[in-house]
């Protein structure tokens, strides 16, 4: 462990840096890391801080403690190994919240907002639906359809215990009555489906859709984030298998199952939607143009 002064000294700014200068400096060691090197370094000064961003612009040329620098430091020197910062500061901004994050979970990323917007087109304002989210993991797409569908009831599911820990806290602090929590193996935690008693008029999620030969050229982030929450299998489409073939017996006639998968895998992700029985089968691009999220409705349950 180094001290703030040695860092300080080794960035040439002095033993009591300031705010200006400990942000230029470390965007100028994260400046290969990724396309928002001064963003990260003002998310880990700040955090550094204990205050905001927007506080670090008030205060720009104030001079920084010398344990505030060695606490900075040692945050640029993880990021450096390609840590997200999402992990470094424990948290990330999500739909119209912050959710916690942790190393059990992956880190919310904008193009799962896509599949939020696809729930909500799907789900009329002010229905008594029962939506379910697959994988839940930090929670952030069952709590963002919680909190604009406030009169329907959302259970949230995930395999990991430590990930619906972190759920159920973000829960928590945005104070959403309708949502729930479940462990279990995909659709192993729903009741039984045996009659029209029980089964949700949405299903949506997630899940794990890298194949076997993309792991060399993946983000070295995601060597960070849990492997059960990544791997697809040896082509990525273990979990759609899964997922198409199970969700009509848990669906009313008339309901939606709505997935986001990787950019390369939208037509094998309708063929096994159809092969399942869904119609009206579409996929919607992302913000990039690349195809991101794709949606099948039941017409009727299986005999």
């Amino acid at each position: 462990m180094f001290s703030g002064v040695a860092w300080g000294r080794q960035a040439n700014i002095g033993p009591m840096g300031t705010v200006d200068q400990l942000l230029r400096e470390g965007t100028r060691r994260l400046g290969g890391l990724g396309d928002s090197p001064r963003l990260d370094a003002e998310l880990l000064l700040s955090h550094a801080l204990g205050q905001t961003r927007e506080s670090l612009y008030r205060a720009l040329f104030s001079a920084v403690a010398p344990e505030t620098e060695e606490s900075y430091g040692l945050l640029l020197a993880e990021r450096e190994k390609r840590r997200p910062v999402a992990q470094l500061v424990g948290k990330r901004d999500f739909w119209t919240f912050t959710l916690a994050v942790t190393g059990a979970t992956l880190v919310p990323r904008p193009e799962t907002e896509l599949l939020v917007e696809r729930a909500l087109t799907r789900i009329p304002a002010d229905v008594l639906w029962s939506v379910v989210d697959l994988g839940t993991g930090t929670g952030a797409i069952a709590l963002a359809i919680a909190r604009e569908r406030p009169h329907c009831t959302v259970l949230a599911t995930d395999l990991s215990n430590p990930a619906l820990a972190v759920a159920r806290r973000n829960g928590k602090a945005l104070g959403l009555p309708n949502v729930s929590f479940k462990q279990g193996d995909w659709f192993q935690p729903l009741p039984k489906p045996d009659s029209l008693q029980w089964r949700c008029h949405l299903l949506v999620s997630n899940p794990p859709y890298i194949g076997l030969d993309e792991w060399p050229d993946t983000d070295p982030e995601l060597g960070f984030e849990p492997r059960i929450a990544l791997d697809g299998g040896r082509d990525g489409l273990d979990a759609y298998r899964v997922l198409t073939a199970g969700a009509p017996r848990y669906l009313r006639p008339g309901g939606w199952l709505l997935l986001e998968h990787g950019f390369r895998q939208g037509e094998e992700v309708r063929a096994l939607l159809k092969e399942a029985g869904f119609g009206n089968v579409t996929t919607t691009a992302d913000l990039a143009g690349r195809p991101r999220v794709s949606e099948g409705q039941i017409g009727a349950p299986p005999l």
